[in-house]
């Protein structure tokens, strides 16, 4: 599956490592080194090389290759039914300034694509009721945002192909390509003298305390160093902390559709429901490396059908039922692309963002954005700068300090009960199934107990494959993924190509070889 964006690249041959592992120098010291270039590294370690530092990034793939390459790209204040929810988990001055956090980081952004030319579009972002039993969750949430701080207004009617029971509106906010934004941080990032490499992986962070108390990190292209180390990789692939426990996990789907012209009005605003399964619509302007022709006029984007990670038996069907539902409702829609992406989401619905346990201050980590990573990400190297620089924002200091009440802690405890459950579940049945002796059909794969050893055997592409089908993190058994053609977890969303290799989540190893 790839997104929209990332082909978009593709088309304009500029994908691949852009930023080579050649310029990689194993041994050299930096002030900082920033895992991960999607849009939370590039935008820390911009600020820290803004601010006179060297500082490195370090990408597996490359840029926006997992989430904020994958993403549907609002950059909204209105965030779903997520305003109710937190209020739920928290206090009103911590959701206060999460909001401002939110906030500054939307209008940073905007100042700088203003800056350097990067196009985006104004939208006003409803969260709309698709049947009467969403109604109370809209006003719900118009409360909650009025609270909060936001001038939010509701909204009876809606011009769409289908029947909506109001929504809340929250004016002139903004949607963009993403990776038309990550390209022009990463160039920024590059011409003020930041390193950055693609396809070089971390794999290991160590604070050294002696003798110049420095972090030592290892990647598969040799080691460097630094004072400090932000791990920007969606989910910290290091386990101190234990945040891979403190963090539940979606997977979700967008997919992309040619309309008839004059379908969708210039300002076709940005569009999420209250009621399951959750629908999120916004345009796309077209661009030549469609190569739609220049009569296409706007792409539509419908996302949605959200679910744990490695907990769908058939995530194909999934996508299918998305592509239905679009046709239903806006008729002659033709599918140009199907995407998805992965999130982690904190009980409290507050994003961790700081200094990692066990690490002596000299490691920082941002993560738990909940869907909403085009303001948090921003938010997040706001505030990751400012800390590593020694500064002080109030509203990153209240986040900071912010108290897990109870309701969390049950939260928390029964997300974590369910994942024993999987850990049992996917051995017992591992252990009970011989499976056929002929491979899997094409584009499937299954479980196996050979030898008394699970065993993960897939067909892709005409070719079986055979690993292990135990997961490197903590040993649960991974499950196939008929759309994506991977192997995930159930336990903690650590994910897998056919061929065992990593893709994401905390796991820091391939699947083993058989």
């Amino acid at each position: 599956m790839t997104s929209l964006w990332l082909d978009r690249r593709s088309r304009a041959g500029e994908d691949g490592a852009t930023y080579p592992a050649s310029d990689f120098a194993p041994g050299a010291p930096y002030d900082e080194i920033v895992i991960g270039a999607g849009l939370t590294g590039l935008v820390t370690a911009l600020l820290l090389v803004r601010a006179g530092r060297r500082v490195a990034i370090v990408e597996a793939e490359h840029i926006g290759a997992v989430t904020s390459g994958n993403t549907t790209a609002k950059l909204s204040l209105l965030q779903g039914v997520k305003y109710q929810q937190m209020l739920r988990h928290t206090s009103t001055r911590v959701g206060k300034a999460y909001v401002e956090g939110n906030r500054e980081g939307f209008e940073w952004l905007l100042r700088y694509l203003d800056d350097h030319g990067v196009p985006y579009q104004r939208r006003d972002a409803y969260t709309y009721a698709g049947s009467a039993d969403g109604v109370r969750a809209v006003d719900d949430e118009l409360s909650a945002a009025f609270r909060l701080g936001l001038p939010v207004e509701k909204v009876r009617d809606l011009d769409l192909p289908f029947p909506t029971y109001g929504a809340v509106r929250l004016r002139d906010q903004a949607q963009f390509d993403p990776l038309d934004v990550l390209t022009a941080l990463a160039a920024d990032f590059r011409g003020r003298g930041g390193t950055l490499v693609e396809g070089v992986r971390a794999h290991r962070v160590r604070a050294v305390t002696a003798p110049d108390r420095r972090c030592l990190v290892h990647t598969d292209a040799g080691d460097v160093t630094a004072e400090r180390v932000v791990l920007a990789t969606g989910i910290p692939f290091l386990d101190r902390g234990l945040y891979f426990a403190k963090l539940s996990h979606s997977r979700s789907y967008a997919l992309s559709f040619r309309v008839s012209p004059g379908t969708l009005p210039d300002d076709f605003g940005m569009y999420l429901s209250t009621d399951e399964p959750k629908r999120t619509l916004r345009s796309i302007p077209v661009v030549p490396a469609d190569g739609l022709g220049e009569d296409a006029g706007q792409l539509l984007l419908v996302g949605g059908n959200g679910h744990r990670v490695g907990h769908h038996p058939h995530p194909r069907d999934l996508v299918a039922d998305l592509e239905m539902w679009t046709s239903g409702c806006f008729p002659g829609a033709e599918r140009t692309h199907a995407w998805s992406a992965q999130d982690y989401r904190s009980a409290n619905l507050i994003p961790f963002v700081g200094w990692l346990p066990r690490s002596r201050g000299r490691v920082f980590l941002a993560t738990g954005f909940d869907k909403w990573g085009m303001t948090n990400a921003v938010a997040a190297g706001l505030r990751l700068s400012g800390e590593l620089l020694g500064g002080h924002i109030p509203w990153a200091r209240t986040l900071g300090r912010r108290v897990t009440r109870p309701r969390s802690m049950a939260l928390g405890a029964a997300t974590n009960a369910e994942v024993g459950a999987d850990f049992v579940r996917g051995w017992t049945g591992a252990l009970r199934t011989t499976g056929a002796a002929q491979p899997p059909a094409e584009g499937q794969g299954e479980v196996r107990s050979v030898g008394g050893r699970p065993v993960a055997v897939c067909t892709v592409d005409g070719v079986t494959r055979e690993v292990s089908a135990v997961c490197r993190h903590l040993g649960g058994i991974v499950r196939w993924n008929d759309q994506e053609l991977s192997w995930d977890c159930p336990l903690h969303a650590s994910r897998y190509r056919p061929d065992g290799t990593r893709i994401e989540g905390p796991t820091t190893d391939d699947l083993a070889a058989v």
